[in-house]
């Protein structure tokens, strides 16, 4: 009898769900409060109006991005108010986050990649900054922040 060679591919869901199973039975607090975290802002885009309930991967890499945006900001806020304890929660769930999305790229291949994307959609302005930034927000999600690509594509076009 032969073995499939498949790999058995998760959703972000699916992996959440068998993540919070994990850190009940070792009573990670830290980790069931982010994966619960996850797994709320999961079930809210799957239950928007107008969607089928199934959410994309594209999706669900928005969903981490705003989790790790909203930790950041709350850092970034608790830290000068002398409230390191709210602030290492954060950070706590933050680093537990994290481990979901893809790996960040350097900017030295991120620069090469918007040029590439650039040449791509021929742009030759500032005027087709917009026109770079959408090809360029789908084609390198998770993997950067739109700030830092922003910063690339405006120096790469002027």
């Amino acid at each position: 009898m032969q073995q499939d060679n498949h790999i058995l591919v998760m959703s972000l869901k699916e992996q959440i769900g068998a993540d919070i199973k994990k850190a009940m039975l070792a009573r990670d607090k830290d980790e069931l409060r982010a994966l619960r975290a996850i797994k709320s802002m999961i079930m809210l885009a799957e239950t928007e109006k107008g969607k089928s309930g199934e959410i994309t991967p594209e999706t669900e890499m928005k969903i981490l991005q705003k989790a790790v945006k909203q930790r950041s900001e709350s850092i970034a806020l608790y830290r000068p108010q002398g409230r390191d304890d709210l602030a290492d929660a954060e950070q706590a769930e933050l680093d537990i986050i994290s481990r979901y999305l893809p790996e960040k790229m350097s900017e030295e291949v991120l620069q090469t990649e918007l040029e590439k994307i650039i040449a791509q959609v021929d742009a030759q302005s500032m005027k087709d900054m917009g026109k770079v930034m959408g090809v360029a927000t789908k084609a390198i999600a998770g993997k950067a922040d739109n700030k830092t690509i922003s910063n690339i594509i405006r120096k790469l076009l002027s």
